[in-house]
């Protein structure tokens, strides 16, 4: 999404959830917010449709919007639903899955 449409969400009430829409067969994405300090980045994901096991070199937080999955972070494994959170430390493994269609809100945080 361009800097100036991403413009357009600030000042306003806004249900994350429905700034991403579901793709049949893939994972969509939405960044919301981009800044040098960190990201806020909206995802869709298909049934079936993941996330293969990866780091990243910053703090994460993942919040399920809609729908379940399942994740990995360092070997553990969690089911999560609609309104749970999870943080993703810098540089350990993880991973998520779809149980069904899923929405979530990533936030990276930089610094």
């Amino acid at each position: 999404m361009a800097k100036e449409n991403r413009a357009e969400l600030q000042g306003k009430v806004l249900r994350l959830a429905d700034l991403v829409a579901y793709q049949d067969g893939t994972v969509a994405s939405r960044m919301i917010i981009n800044k040098p300090s960190g990201s806020i980045t909206l995802f869709s994901f298909d049934e079936d449709e993941g996330l293969s096991e990866h780091t990243a070199p910053y703090d994460a937080t993942v919040t399920i919007l809609d729908g379940e999955c399942e994740v990995w972070v360092a070997g553990e494994t969690f089911q999560m639903k609609e309104g749970e959170t999870i943080i993703f430390p810098a540089n350990v493994p993880h991973a998520l899955s779809a149980i069904t269609r899923f929405k979530m809100s990533l936030t990276m945080i930089r610094e």
